[in-house]
């Protein structure tokens, strides 16, 4: 269970939109180029109709007053290549449909390219954005999993990314087109009528103060309902892991009333943003429909009364009839524009959100690694020296280079020295004190105490799976520090209280110790685990596959595959954490001979609560809040009748 919940602080948005685009451009740079000209083409296109009404309504279906009136207007957007002066009505509606015909053929040319590269765009960056993501991950300190549910780091994944790729898909496409659209169709206004485009500006400014102010609050509820969604997730999946311990202490009622504590506040903040997206469309809308009348009513009235006509080419001695009706299909389209981009608002908003705790799962401090000694394959020759080597020997040394350019070697032999160590996992609270273990190689150490000691807590270190507060660790004479994370790991195998057993065959999870291990390698590790049996009598043996953590195989199965699995690995170091604790009685004496083989020439740190399992290790010490209190053997620490004694025997004296 995590011990603290709390993600990392967000950027902010427009830095997370930084980051998107740059990805995106990173990536797709070109596909990208070719997408904005495609919704450059569609845009113009999407305004064509309204362009051509106006020569149609004026030089064809009312030649009689006004043909040939564009004679001092050629077509704006040809260059004046037609003049309808030069053409009959009948030969103009033709040209005219011609060209708008051609224009749309090309929109929906566009269109088809538009969308098949946006699908492959789309896919591509959440394909590289998730492999981005597991891979920082992998690097990832321990620490950061301890730290954070992983119901949370799912909804990262899963509900993050999903809207990511809704605004890659949908929402940006659609605002980039809008933008065109409104440019496209401000520069046609303004060609027809600064009289009417001053009218159209009065009711853009008016929307945006509206959008500003609702789709604020909106922007607000809806990173809101990010969050709340990801810790109801997390909720959940810790709900759902732990289900056997909810119905054992029949906490189902408060579990329940947990959840909907949580979800309630889910569907508040999900009802105040989608309260806020809802009514921001509807009103847009409407400010459209009486933008439509106002351009209508002042239109006839410039119209009826002559008023010269101001373009951005010049006055015009009248507003045409053919002007005002096809700038009430301007206005409409423009209104609509704005409309089309409050309703994207909330999706921007949403992958705005998803974005930052994307970036927040990318930006996290990597496992820091300043080791430089490796782990290397030797051959020692008949006068002991090491001689380095590619292939695999079953022989390991420290490659240790130093500041004057020599480099030495030393033989693995598994000594492990913890020396004075202080650590806490917070800075203000420490775990371990002043602790020293000596483990010589071949060498059985025994960690037993009560819960919440120190004992894993010590393993933790030996792995490096946390940095010291003070002290050191030396490996065969060197400083942990020094040593390269990965090399260290790789000379260290560890058996853990809670088996993990991945999707996959029997032998695939046993091979996960040393994947270039062979099947022979398999079956010898399995053996010496005393695993060989069951396995061989599951439906396909060792093909047999694997999911659910393993769901198929009884607890004590699992883990005397845990077992195998480090067997496999041959390591000098072997760690055993609580590792015969879910093994019955008949089945541990099974394994315990043939931990008794694996233990041989290693170095063996066993941490048990069944302390018959220890007794004959070499060294047993007794940890007790952070310290060592007691350390022996055996029969040395029955002797003296201190904390080991009572244990063992249960014979504890009341104060």
């Amino acid at each position: 269970m995590a011990k603290n919940f709390k993600r990392p602080s967000f950027a902010n948005g427009k830095g997370a939109l930084k980051r998107v685009l740059g990805l995106l451009f990173k990536h797709y740079k070109g596909r990208v180029c070719i997408v904005i000209l495609c919704l450059m083409i569609n845009s113009i296109s999407s305004v064509v109709g309204s362009f051509f009404l106006a020569f149609i309504i004026d030089d064809v279906i009312n030649p009689s007053l006004q043909f040939g009136s564009m004679t001092a207007a050629p077509f704006v957007l040809f260059g004046g290549v037609f003049s309808s002066t030069s053409l009959n009505a009948l030969n103009a509606l033709f040209v005219y449909l011609g060209i708008m015909l051609s224009i749309y053929l090309v929109a929906i040319t566009s269109s088809i390219v538009y969308n098949q590269l946006n699908a492959v765009i789309t896919q591509g960056y959440l394909k590289k954005v998730r492999e981005e993501m597991f891979n920082n991950m992998e690097k990832l300190p321990i620490k950061y999993f301890d730290t954070n549910l992983r119901g949370d780091i799912m909804s990262t994944y899963t509900n993050d990314v999903d809207t990511l790729r809704q605004m890659i898909s949908q929402t940006l496409p659609q605002l980039l087109s809008t933008c065109l659209t409104v440019l496209v169709i401000f520069f046609l206004m303004l060609s027809r009528s600064i009289w009417l485009t001053c009218v159209v500006l009065f009711a853009v400014i008016f929307i945006f103060l509206v959008t500003a102010k609702i789709g604020g609050g909106s922007a607000k509820f809806f990173m809101k309902q990010q969050k709340a969604i990801a810790k109801e997730e997390g909720f959940v999946e810790e709900m759902m892991n732990g289900q056997k311990i909810v119905k054992v202490f029949c906490h189902e009622e408060k579990s329940l009333s947990d959840f909907k504590e949580i979800n309630d506040n889910l569907c508040d903040v999900s009802y105040r943003a989608n309260k806020y997206a809802n009514i921001l469309a509807p009103i847009i809308h409407n400010i459209g429909n009486i933008l439509y009348v106002l351009v209508a009513v002042f239109g006839v009235i410039l119209s009826l009364n002559s008023i010269p006509n101001l373009t951005i080419m010049g006055f015009e001695p009248e507003l045409k009839i053919g002007i005002a009706i096809s700038f009430l299909t301007l206005s409409r389209q423009f209104a609509n524009s704005f409309n089309q981009v409050s309703q994207q608002i909330n999706s921007v908003v949403m992958a705005l959100a998803g974005a930052n705790r994307i970036f927040a799962l990318l930006d996290e401090k990597k496992e820091l690694d300043d080791g430089y000694v490796e782990l290397v394959n030797v051959r020692i020759d008949e006068n002991g020296k090491l001689n380095e080597v590619k292939e695999h020997t079953g022989q390991w040394a420290w490659k240790h280079p130093h500041e004057n350019g020599e480099t030495t070697y030393t033989q693995l032999k598994g000594d492990i020295q913890l020396i004075d160590v202080d650590f806490g996992y917070t800075e203000d609270h420490l775990v371990l004190h002043d602790v020293s273990v000596y483990a010589n190689p071949g060498q059985k150490i025994a960690l037993v105490g009560s819960t919440g000691a120190g004992k894993t807590t010590i393993t933790n270190l030996i792995n490096r799976f946390y940095d010291l507060a003070d002290g050191k660790v030396r490996y065969d004479g060197i400083n942990i520090n020094k040593i390269k994370k990965d090399d260290l790991r790789k000379s260290i195998s560890i058996v853990l209280q809670d088996t993990s057993l991945f999707t996959g065959t029997v032998k695939e999870n046993i091979k996960y110790g040393r994947l270039d291990a062979t099947d022979e390698d398999v079956y010898n590790a399995a053996k010496i685990a005393n695993a060989y049996d069951f396995i061989t009598r599951l439906p396909q043996g060792f093909e047999t596959m694997l999911t659910n953590d393993g769901a198929n195989l009884s607890q004590g199965q699992r883990q005397l595959l845990s077992i195998a699995r480090a067997a496999i690995a041959d390591a000098p170091v072997l760690i055993l954490d609580e590792a015969t604790s879910s093994i019955d009685t008949r089945t541990e004496k099974l394994v315990q001979d043939g931990m008794d083989k694996l233990m041989k020439g290693r170095t063996v740190f066993v941490i048990a609560h069944r302390l018959s399992t220890i007794q004959n290790a070499d060294c047993i010490m007794v940890l007790e809040h952070g310290r060592i209190i007691e350390r022996g053997s055996h029969d040395d620490l029955i002797s003296k009748k201190g904390t080991y004694y009572q244990l063992y025997t249960g014979a504890f004296e009341l104060e």
